[in-house]
């Protein structure tokens, strides 16, 4: 028996560990048989997904059962409580069943527990922009991986071109290995072969927080031309800007414990604030309340089927203003 919970907001890196999982544990021979996958908005799909999981498989190797993007360890119904109770500590010993979720679970509610206790849980969380070490050890591993050969140049610049989307870093590192073969890359090469599509979110929220509107204009283009999701760019906005509340609120009450304003601000380094802080020096408490009404109701308007483009280029020229500092 084999149960994994995978989690995060980097749907290509979860999807690829799950792809190497299924592969370890099916018997090529008889994979469509012992494979099923269920997305979490199906009739009874976790009532089904045990019942699947209980089966034995066909020939050899395992059964493998996948529930993509299940909301059970966010909420769950008393019922599908006591199934998970029922089967999870009896199921073969040849079945995986895998459980995946973008959002992270609720340590506080029993399922979670429960599953604690009988799965392995691995996250696959995009890494904050701001973490550029983290994402240079990223890149690192990944072009390890792939056996292409950078300097450290070559490393800081793929770093600056893309960011910590993982999918765009393996496709432009399989262009580079097809390029370069055993070559080691420097950093003109990276400058001359991949081309820059860090623009995030991240930044977009940067650009609105330092006034200019301008660049942030030109983000949101960028970034609907790449297919990020609308709502993804709000939410993205909203965490940003409530962490800065936080921290400005704050600053300006004399708390100095690093640890209380990091759960506060629900920043996972401590280290990060003295950074933030400089971020919110010199802009108004008032910018930072008034933000949040105004991506809430950006994100109603989206929900209600607004044009993408012209809602987030008009909240982001009123959140510019706002942040001016003329």
């Amino acid at each position: 028996m084999s149960i994994y919970l995978y989690w995060g907001d980097d749907e290509f890196a979860l999807n690829g560990a799950a792809a190497r999982l299924r592969q370890q544990s099916l018997d090529p021979n008889w994979a469509d048989f012992n494979y099923s996958k269920l997305a979490a908005d199906q009739p009874n799909a976790v009532v089904q997904a045990l019942n699947l999981a209980m089966t034995a498989p066909f020939g050899s190797g395992s059964r493998f059962i996948w529930l993509a993007e299940t909301t059970v360890f966010q909420r769950c119904a008393e019922d599908l409580l006591a199934e998970l109770e029922r089967t999870l500590p009896k199921l073969p010993p040849e079945t995986v069943l895998l459980f995946s979720t973008t959002n992270k679970p609720d340590g506080r509610i029993k399922s979670t527990k429960l599953l604690q206790k009988h799965a392995e849980i691995c996250e696959f969380s995009l890494i904050p922009a701001w973490n550029t070490d983290l994402i240079a050890q990223q890149v690192r591993k990944a072009a390890q991986e792939t056996g292409v050969k950078l300097t450290a140049g070559a490393v800081q610049a793929l770093v600056n071109s893309v960011g910590s989307q993982s999918r765009q870093l393996y496709s432009e590192l399989e262009k580079l290995r097809l390029y370069a073969g055993t070559s080691t890359l420097d950093e003109a090469a990276i400058a001359s072969l991949v081309t820059n599509s860090a623009q995030s979110s991240y930044q977009l929220a940067a650009a609105i927080r330092e006034g200019d509107t301008a660049s942030a204009l030109s983000l949101i283009g960028e970034l609907l031309n790449r297919n990020e999701a609308p709502l993804r760019i709000v939410a993205t906005l909203v965490g940003y800007f409530r962490t800065r509340l936080w921290v400005k609120l704050t600053v300006e009450a004399g708390d100095r414990d690093d640890r209380e304003v990091a759960r506060l601000a629900e920043v996972n380094n401590p280290k990060q604030l003295y950074f933030l802080r400089q971020e919110v020096k010199g802009i108004s408490t008032h910018a930072f309340l008034q933000t949040l009404p105004i991506l809430l109701e950006l994100e109603f308007s989206l929900k209600m089927g607004a044009e993408p483009l012209e809602a987030l280029q008009m909240k982001a020229i009123e959140l510019s203003l706002l942040y001016r500092r003329d």
